[in-house]
């Protein structure tokens, strides 16, 4: 099976450096040309599937991405960002001032601090494992999964069978596409951060 990465276009949090996990944050003008761009990009791609978060932003960037295809995104709430509770929407220079502890704690031991009142990183990382348990068991041949840069980053190192630290080392672009062959013995990352029109002798 072929999963294929994409993070929904930019949204204006994006652009002021907010941390937007579950709050509702459109996208911009560019976000949704981005949106429309990977639909051409992947017209030729067989999708047989479509996944989303629960959030706006993944499921406009899908429908804007799947054009006139009959086919429905699947939402899936293992597949939202990370909660930041009361840092949602907010800067990370208010948060050193306002929140100085917490903040501080966070940014010193992301894997064990807790943002106030949200949701630690072991509680993300088990419910991204709940969807990686979950796909033996699809039976498609082209999986596409329209999610965010946390999520996708942590799928990536999680399925090749690298610590989850090693999430920061897969950024997953705005406007780009990528690729995972997974089986369930064997996992393969085929390509990372694409804007190249794929073709059927592509592979």
């Amino acid at each position: 099976m072929k999963l294929w990465l994409v993070r929904h276009g930019e949204t204006q949090a994006n652009v002021d450096g907010l941390y937007s996990g579950h709050s509702p944050t459109p996208l911009t003008a560019k976000g949704i040309g981005q949106a429309e761009t990977l639909g051409t990009l992947l017209q030729q791609v067989p999708f047989d599937h479509v996944m989303c978060s629960e959030l706006e932003r993944t499921q406009q960037t899908a429908r804007l991405l799947l054009g006139s295809s009959p086919l429905q995104p699947e939402i899936v709430p293992q597949l939202n960002e990370m909660f930041f509770g009361d840092w949602e929407m907010r800067h990370h220079r208010d948060l050193v001032i306002e929140d100085a502890a917490n903040y501080d704690a966070w940014c010193n031991d992301w894997q064990n601090a807790i943002p106030t009142n949200g949701e630690g990183f072991q509680a993300f990382s088990a419910r991204v494992n709940v969807f990686i348990d979950r796909l033996p068991e699809l039976d498609y041949q082209n999986l596409l999964l329209v999610s965010h840069q946390g999520v996708l980053s942590l799928l990536t190192a999680l399925l090749l069978k690298m610590p989850s630290s090693a999430m920061w080392h897969f950024r997953i672009d705005q406007g780009a596409w990528s690729v995972i062959e997974f089986t369930p013995t064997f996992t393969t990352l085929r390509v990372l951060n694409s804007r190249a029109r794929w073709q059927p002798e592509a592979g």
